[in-house]
């Protein structure tokens, strides 16, 4: 009874203090995410022990969990992602997501082998390293749907990406540790089952978000029926969307992501360039009801109630998880220790990610220091933790030495990068704003001249 009603003091003094102390922490270098990892790591086996048993031995259950976390947050991202497709910024995105996260698992595969390890588990060690997470960072995550600035832009994209393009690599390493899966026999068969990962996962994601949306605004807009619930709607096709691409084989990762992305085109089609915000701007409480009946506002209407749930979710997601490996960090700091998860950690974060992204960049429309900053900007997280528990639950301990190689990617990052992003990110603002300013002084000078 004791350790029950410690718990919940611990849960709702955690989220009370991250909520009311929200400006505080804006303001200094922390986060939330470094709040919450250092609570798990305190109340884990290492130090208070409310947490008894090293939760790495119930690496199923681990998976499940973080693979929740990762399909609200990729839905989540993709909702907030309002740019047309045919916009040159979503280059930005994939530069990073697919050049920069491969050239990251080729870098990191070589470190590992020069380090010892087995072909098979470098591989799925490098695969497991290279997925992002910009939800760790929110300064880092576009501020609203419509929020076209480069950084956040690419650096949301970029996570939203290559959590499922990861995917390829750790079924190969998979396969070199001696755990075949479909597609993985030979080459040709391999690259068909990447192909079609890739397809099947857009056309999963678009084709349920559109259908979604169809139906919905159908019943509201022609009979006044489904109205409200829009976050069991979010819940419902983030769930079926996920579901229906495992059954068929695609990447389930890339599809949720696409789905939100979907869900949100298919807004922004129907709006135009006007941003939500400005559209909902005048809506008062008696008038829900009716503005979601209405066809030319409920399409914001469903995108805009989606999102701000699903938002919320994945930070209850975000503390929930990040609370998880906490615990295991605890059980297992004395692995951590090792000098090549050390030197890992160390060289994913200042060697490989700075060298990928600055090759991925090559040619971009980008300038020299919006190509730092998202060298730099390069947190780990849950989806580094999901492979690895992922792939031992897979190969069993012969994937072992990954995770303390990954929590410590995900402790250096969480710290290091939490801590710098909000001095980097308000030197980069403000020197956008001094070019804003400079370029109309500028031409009118050189009208004058």
């Amino acid at each position: 009874m004791l350790e029950e009603a410690l718990w919940f003091l611990l849960i709702g003094v955690l989220l009370m203090f991250v909520a009311l102390a929200r400006g505080p922490i804006a303001r200094l270098p922390l986060t939330g995410a470094m709040i919450y990892l250092t609570a798990g790591v305190v109340v884990g086996p290492g130090m208070l022990g409310l947490v008894r048993t090293d939760l790495a031995q119930h690496v199923r259950t681990l998976t499940v969990l973080a693979e929740v976390g990762l399909v609200i947050s990729l839905f989540s991202v993709g909702m907030h992602l309002r740019v047309r497709l045919r916009e040159p910024l979503w280059r930005l995105p994939l530069r990073l997501g697919v050049l920069a996260m491969a050239a990251s698992v080729v870098l990191m595969f070589a470190f590992g082998v020069a380090m010892g390890a087995a072909t098979g588990v470098a591989l799925f060690l490098a695969a497991a390293l290279a997925p992002t997470d910009p939800v760790l960072a929110n300064e880092l995550r576009v501020h609203e749907a419509g929020d076209a600035e480069p950084v956040r832009f690419a650096l949301s994209g970029e996570g939203g990406l290559n959590d499922g393009a990861a995917m390829p690599f750790a079924l190969l390493g998979l396969a070199l540790c001696g755990v075949h899966s479909a597609g993985t026999q030979d080459a040709a068969a391999f690259a068909a089952w990447v192909a079609w990962g890739i397809a099947g996962a857009l056309l999963v994601g678009v084709a349920l978000a559109t259908l979604c949306v169809r139906i919905v605004l159908h019943l509201r807009t022609r009979y006044g029926e489904a109205v409200g619930l829009d976050g069991f709607i979010a819940i419902g096709l983030m769930s079926v969307t996920y579901g229906v691409a495992l059954l068929l084989h695609a990447y389930a990762f890339v599809a949720v992501f696409a789905a939100g992305v979907a869900l949100r085109h298919a807004e922004l089609r129907a709006t135009g360039e006007r941003r939500p915000a400005e559209t909902l701007e005048t809506v008062q409480l008696g008038e829900r009801a009716e503005v979601a009946k209405d066809p030319q506002r409920a399409h914001v209407w469903l995108a805009e109630g989606m999102t701000g749930f699903t938002l919320e979710i994945e930070r209850l997601a975000e503390c929930s998880v990040l609370l998880i490996i906490g615990c295991v960090i605890s059980a297992h700091w004395r692995e951590m220790l090792d000098l090549r998860a050390v030197l890992c950690a160390l060289a994913l974060v200042f060697i490989v990610r700075p060298l990928a992204v600055l090759a991925a960049m090559m040619g971009a429309k980008a300038d020299g220091p919006q190509r730092l900053l998202m060298a730099w900007m390069g947190i780990r997280g849950v989806g580094a933790f999901y492979y690895a528990v992922w792939g031992i639950d897979q190969a069993g301990d012969a994937l072992r030495p990954v995770l303390p190689a990954a929590l410590d990617a995900i402790v250096l990052s969480v710290v290091l990068h939490g801590a710098t992003a909000g001095y980097v990110l308000e030197r980069y603002y403000r020197r956008q704003e001094a070019l804003a300013t400079s370029q109309p002084q500028l031409r009118a000078k050189e009208a004058l001249d």
